[in-house]
Formats: structure tokens, sequence, C-alpha cells
């Protein structure tokens, strides 16, 4: 089976899965964050090499500042917690996004887990936050232009050496859970040739069989490359 090297995840419908159960959107989000072991576990096991997700967009900074607070707090947790995990696993962790918006405890958790996982070598995570695909392209053009690099240099392998995912091979297959049907702003440059899979299930149902189901199907797809 063709498996892919590089999966981006759209974690997506936490909080419609706690709508449809009568319970706190915010509780969704907890469920959601449980979820995402599970998905790190099934997929370092098949093989996979590099996750990149979805975890809090440019755009999310307009949600209830409660809900905005709960999940800054969830993703420190999170990470710090995390960290001798992610060493016995051999995971490298990455956070990509503007870190300059974040909480200064977020912060330094961030700065933490980078430098504790820096070494590691057998899986890639990054994880988005504070994170859009056009602030990425945009945030690339600037710092392209600060070198006072020549336009007749800019080429698009120079591009992807000033994105967040700079180094990393592009995503070979992207996940969206939860139904709907588009890229939400989110790794538009290096999505040029991925396949899309979209989901029904909302994030905290997805199983295994459901991450089966989607490599299943990018096995039988054949990438042409727009040859």
């Amino acid at each position: 089976m063709n498996i892919p090297n590089h999966i981006v995840l759209f974690p997506d419908g936490n909080r419609r899965w706690a709508k449809q159960k009568g319970m706190a959107s915010l509780d969704g989000h907890l469920a959601g964050e449980k979820k995402f072991d599970d998905f790190l576990r099934w997929c370092k096991n098949k093989g996979v090499k590099i996750i990149t997700v979805f975890g809090f967009s440019t755009e999310n900074w307009n949600r209830a500042p409660e809900e905005v607070d709960y999940l800054m707090k969830l993703l420190e947790k999170y990470l710090g917690q995390g960290i001798d995990s992610f060493n016995k696993e051999g995971v490298k962790v990455k956070i990509i996004g503007q870190k300059e918006k974040l909480p200064e405890s977020l912060k330094k958790v961030i700065e933490k887990v980078e430098d504790s996982t820096k070494n590691n070598n057998e899986f890639h995570l990054n994880l988005a936050v504070s994170y859009g695909g056009k602030w990425d392209i945009l945030n690339a053009v600037k710092n392209i232009l600060k070198e006072g690099i020549a336009p007749e240099k800019i080429d698009e392998g120079l591009i992807d050496d000033y994105l967040s995912t700079a180094g990393l091979a592009n995503p070979d297959l992207i996940i969206r859970a939860g139904g709907e049907m588009r890229l939400s702003n989110f790794v538009l440059w290096q999505a040029a040739y991925s396949e899309l899979y979209f989901s029904q299930k909302l994030w905290p149902d997805f199983t295994e069989q459901d991450l089966d189901a989607a490599i299943d199907e990018f096995d039988r797809r054949q990438r042409r490359f727009g040859k």
C-alpha cells in the first residue's frame, strides 16, 4: 500500500459534537484533544512520517474570549504534559504560526517542547497555532524582501524555504473531519498537489477505521502532478 509520508489533519466538529450530546462546547474541545493522541499513534504505526495539524487559526481569534482562553490553556497543558511521551516516541514537535500573539505561558512551554524534542527524528508533528495559509505566504515574502533578494532570484523553491514548513516535504494527503469541504486558509501553498479527503465524522468520533478508509482512498488515486 502507498502510505502518505505527510498528512495534514483538520480535527473539525468538536463543538458540534458537544452540542449533539447536550454538553458545553468547551467539553467538545477536550474530547477532540484526547482523540488526537490516538490519531498520532495510528499514523506513526502505519508508517506516516509527518503530521501537520490545524490547531488554532488566525481567524479563530475572533471567537468568544472565554473559548480562546480555554483553547490556549488546553494547548499549553497538552504540550507541557506531552514532552516525556514525545521523546519516548521519537517525535519532533514544531509549532507553526504567529507565536508572538500567544500568551507568555504558552510561549514558554512551546520553547521548552521544541528544544526538548529537536533531535528526535522518528516522527514530525507540526502543530499550527495562530496560523493562516495567507499569513504564511505573506510572511515568507516579507522575509525575502528584508534580506534584499533580487526578484529574478525568487522562485518556488526559495519561497518553500521561507515558509513555516521549510525543510519538510509537502503534504500528500489532507484529511478533514466534520463534514466541511474546504481548506479554510490552511497550508494553501503547500497543498497545491495534495490529495483531499473529507470525512462526515465529527472529530471526537473519528476512528482508526476512518483513517484506514482515507489511506485506502489515497492508495487508489493516481497522482499525476499535472503530467
